[in-house]
């Protein structure tokens, strides 16, 4: 049995070394579980005890954040274990306008900081564990639409600057508020910096001004996750970005893992893509796994895939990830 904590080993591999083997680690969502804090830290728990993950990534309904500002949605069986958005609260332009700033500590927010609490009762002692936290824009999505919000921003956008200042005043007061807790980390979904919505200006104008002012809130944590979601990501900003480990759809888009590790100064998440862990084998899983981190040298790089984990991916695809590292 290993002599080296799960902190010690990530921590390895954020310098770009290796302790006795890679980390590993891989999250999903919990449809219903997630309706209240002690089943989704009873459902959060059960998941790590059953794989011995290197960290826990908390992930909570993207609507946890909203629920305060009217937002709803319901679960209607998506494989990713995502709920449906069944009531927006921005409709037109003058809305933005409209969104006041939330208590950190009360509604969805406060209900999520005690799932928190109680998943520290829960869990082995000096497991790490980072909070999802969603960025302005990706919260700005859900509260209008995805359509919607594209359509704002080339008709009003002072006015979802104006919205997006308000979200981020919550956030940054949220992720404060975290401090106060034994996690490790934030998980910060980015789902916008790509170029399928903005160059590279307009993305620091909309995006990258209020990530790295809520970032710098959760400064005091060693181990903040950065997540670009999609495609056509704009992989250059990371260097930007003060987190620790980066994480993308690395077998899906471009840059490939090694590459991204060559640009980033931290460590690199992934080397199994989704369909795979979903719809191949074991072998097939342990293959891919073996040539990332091979590509990588096993150094700098944590094993797992680029996004949340389906949850209809088979138990066995799940459990030869989580040993390829123990072959590495």
């Amino acid at each position: 049995m290993s002599t080296i904590s799960k902190r010690q080993r990530l921590e390895a591999a954020i310098r770009g070394e290796v302790a006795d083997r890679p980390p590993v680690s891989l999250w999903r969502h919990f449809p219903v579980d997630d309706q209240s804090p002690q089943s989704l830290a009873a459902s959060t728990a059960s998941f790590q005890h059953e794989y011995d993950f290197d960290f826990v990534k908390v992930t909570p309904a993207s609507s946890f954040c909203l629920l305060d500002w009217g937002a709803r949605d319901e679960w209607r069986g998506n494989t990713e274990g995502t709920r449906d958005y069944t009531r927006r609260v921005v409709l037109e332009p003058e809305d933005w306008l409209k969104l006041e700033p939330l208590n950190p500590e009360r509604g969805g927010l406060g209900q999520q900081f005690e799932c928190l609490r109680l998943l520290h009762e829960l869990l082995e002692a000096g497991t790490p564990v980072v909070q999802t936290v969603f960025s302005p824009l990706a919260q700005a999505k859900n509260l209008a639409g995805g359509e919607r919000l594209v359509e704002h921003l080339h008709r009003a956008p002072e006015s979802v600057l104006a919205g997006l200042h308000t979200i981020t005043k919550t956030t940054t007061a949220w992720v404060e508020s975290l401090r106060a807790l034994q996690i490790d980390g934030i998980f910060y979904a980015v789902q916008h910096a790509s170029f399928h919505y903005f160059d590279l200006q307009g993305y620091v104008q909309f995006g990258l001004q209020f990530d790295l002012e809520i970032l710098e809130r959760g400064s005091d944590f060693w181990l903040n996750v950065l997540h670009l979601h999609g495609d056509a990501i704009q992989f250059e900003l990371v260097s930007r970005y003060p987190a620790q480990v980066v994480n993308w759809h690395d077998r899906e888009v471009e840059p490939d893992l090694s590459t991204g590790a060559r640009q980033f100064n931290g460590a690199v998440c992934g080397g199994v893509a989704r369909d795979t862990l979903v719809y191949g084998t074991p072998d097939a899983v342990a293959a891919e796994a073996r040539q990332s981190l091979a590509e990588c040298g096993g150094k700098g790089v944590m094993l797992g895939t680029g996004c949340v984990t389906p949850i209809i991916a088979p138990a066995g695809n799940i459990r030869a990830l989580r040993a390829a590292v123990d072959f590495a």
